[in-house]
């Protein structure tokens, strides 16, 4: 019971946040092309919000550790507001501004929280470490739910009530507020380890450079998620010119996603026994 009521506390926080990012996805593309941008000027507010993930994803861990990950997971809230409110702009830099807040609210948003969870679940309640992929396999689960929801809730507000592609974006506002509020409410804070930046960088680099798997494995999945990020780019151009309802397009590929996570974990089943290779 006392490890249920922790997971709650958990969820409570970090699934408002999911839903919230999933929430800007069907109609960003869509907004910049509604303020009369070009492709290649869409093109470069999407490179400066990836740079920017990048970016601020060297530092984060050590941000958090240093910051505390309960205020990191506030300030994860915060900026992302922020950047939500940032697209009711038309102004170019105003909207990159946003673009580089939405990197480093990524960043915060799948370091801080999980970081957090993993320490009060061993250090504070001191529960058996095989409990942790528990809690997070579940929490993969819900946040593909969520993602399918996400499309069709933006689809409801952009277009169903007729407010425009900026429509999501707000909507995922009190969605972040609860988060950051129920964060302050219901947890404690703590903090990691202080390491030096560069010497965690060496040591990254000295793993990537010392084993070769670890060299093609980054390689391989360096290369897949560029391909992801091409198709996440065009798939609103392609597709709007055929009135096709974006929010529902998006809810269709985030269920076949998790069709294909499903089909994974099947594979890998007692019953069929396959083995990545």
């Amino acid at each position: 019971p006392a490890f249920r009521r922790f997971q709650r506390r958990y969820y409570s926080v970090y699934l408002p946040a999911l839903a919230a990012d999933w929430l800007q996805g069907p109609f960003l593309y869509k907004l910049y092309q509604h303020y009369r941008f070009l492709e290649g000027q869409i093109a470069i507010l999407y490179v400066c919000g990836l740079a920017s993930s990048v970016l601020f994803g060297l530092v984060s861990s050590s941000l958090v550790d240093v910051l505390g990950r309960k205020k990191s997971c506030v300030l994860f809230s915060l900026t992302y507001s922020v950047c939500c409110l940032l697209k009711l702009s038309r102004d170019y830099l105003v909207l990159a501004a946003g673009r580089v807040l939405g990197g480093l609210s990524t960043a915060l948003l799948f370091s801080a929280f999980e970081a957090w969870y993993v320490h009060e679940h061993l250090e504070r309640f001191d529960f058996p470490a095989e409990w942790i992929p528990v809690t997070f396999s579940r929490v993969a689960f819900w946040n593909n739910i969520i993602a399918v929801g996400a499309g069709g809730v933006a689809e409801f507000f952009a277009e169903g009530l007729g407010l425009g592609p900026v429509a999501p974006f707000m909507a995922s506002i009190p969605l972040l507020v609860l988060s950051g509020v129920l964060a302050v409410k219901n947890w404690d804070e703590n903090y990691g380890q202080q390491r030096a930046f560069s010497k965690s960088c060496a040591d990254g680099l000295r793993c990537l450079l010392a084993d070769r798997r670890v060299l093609l494995l980054g390689t391989v999945q360096a290369l897949f998620e560029s391909i992801v990020y091409i198709f996440i780019f065009l798939w609103t151009p392609v597709l709007d010119p055929h009135g096709a309802p974006l929010g529902i397009v998006f809810s269709s590929l985030m269920a076949a996603s998790a069709l294909g996570s499903s089909l994974y974990r099947l594979a890998l089943s007692k019953r069929y026994h396959l083995q990545p290779v």
